[in-house]
């Protein structure tokens, strides 16, 4: 059958990628025959000559790390919701008078705040309950979606735990582009636990492994959490910090239910047509169970 529309993920590496299946996956359902999702294993570098090779034969771009952010001085328009991040994650392509146009955005906040209202509704709360307080666990490009999503959800003064205060610049610069205004504290995995304990929402944007001491304080002194937590490291899965906070008696969110819901709005944009998300999340379902070393895009 010939290839009548492209897309792909553009990531550095990229090869375990989860997207190809849940598109892929999207389109079966959608009936879209000729249409075709890869994933194209792209360095910063790399990215110029690719962008500017785009025609109308492509429908639209996955950018994941390390390109979230080089990729937006590459297309013609980004829109207020990805300038204000700091990060690029969906380019569409669309037709101009000489060529094509391209417009970056972001569906991370998308799959964060759907992720996080799966969770509200495990929690009997219903999926329209606000969010008073929260906490965010780490202090990259993660964190600054995370913040959007917070906003949505009506908590404009979450509780930012980081390593570091040193490396928190560039987020406490798009926090001011959103206009909400995070606590910036230094993380304590002991000190924090009444923070975390008490929370509405937890958000761990940290890499694989480095939240376990978190996990290790919550397991060692068993206090019941409050509310939900969304881990978006899904391999190991489950982690540390979401077993801990479980066995606590708190309700949790994979980061793989955010992967798939980002998924879901990347496909509408791109195809124009509303996203199967059964189909989708069935196929996200055999493919967690039969692989291992995937990264979140």
């Amino acid at each position: 059958m010939a290839v009548l529309r492209r897309a792909a993920v553009l990531g550095h590496p990229v090869a375990h990628s989860l997207s190809p299946i849940l598109h892929t996956a999207a389109y079966d359902a959608l009936g879209l025959e000729g249409w075709e999702y890869t994933a194209i294993d792209t360095t910063v570098e790399d990215l110029p000559a690719l962008v500017r090779s785009l025609d109308l034969g492509w429908a639209g771009l996955s950018v994941t790390m390390p390109l979230k952010h080089a990729v937006m001085d590459l297309v013609d328009h980004v829109d207020p919701l990805a300038v204000a991040v700091g990060a690029v994650n969906t380019v569409l392509v669309g037709p101009a008078q000489c060529g094509v146009t391209l417009t970056g955005t972001n569906t991370d906040v998308y799959g964060l705040v759907t992720a996080l209202r799966e969770g509200f509704v495990a929690q009997g709360r219903g999926a329209g309950a606000s969010t008073e307080s929260a906490v965010v666990l780490g202090g990259g490009a993660t964190a600054a979606s995370t913040l959007a999503a917070l906003g949505e959800l009506g908590c404009t003064t979450p509780r930012v735990l980081v390593r570091s205060l040193g490396r928190t610049a560039g987020l406490q610069e798009a926090a001011a582009r959103m206009g909400v205004s995070p606590r910036f504290e230094v993380l304590d995995p002991s000190a924090s636990l009444g923070a975390l304990r008490d929370a509405d929402v937890v958000v761990s944007t940290m890499p694989a492994y480095a939240a376990d001491p978190v996990a290790a304080a919550i397991a060692a002194h068993g206090a019941a959490p409050s509310g939900v937590l969304l881990d978006v490291v899904y391999d190991p899965r489950p982690t540390a910090l979401s077993t801990a906070w479980s066995d606590a008696g708190g309700t949790v969110v994979g980061g793989e239910r955010m992967l798939l819901h980002q998924a879901v709005e990347q496909v509408r944009l791109m195809t124009g047509r509303t996203a199967p998300v059964a189909a989708m999340d069935i196929a996200l379902g055999g493919s967690l169970h039969n692989s291992r070393n995937v990264p979140l895009v």
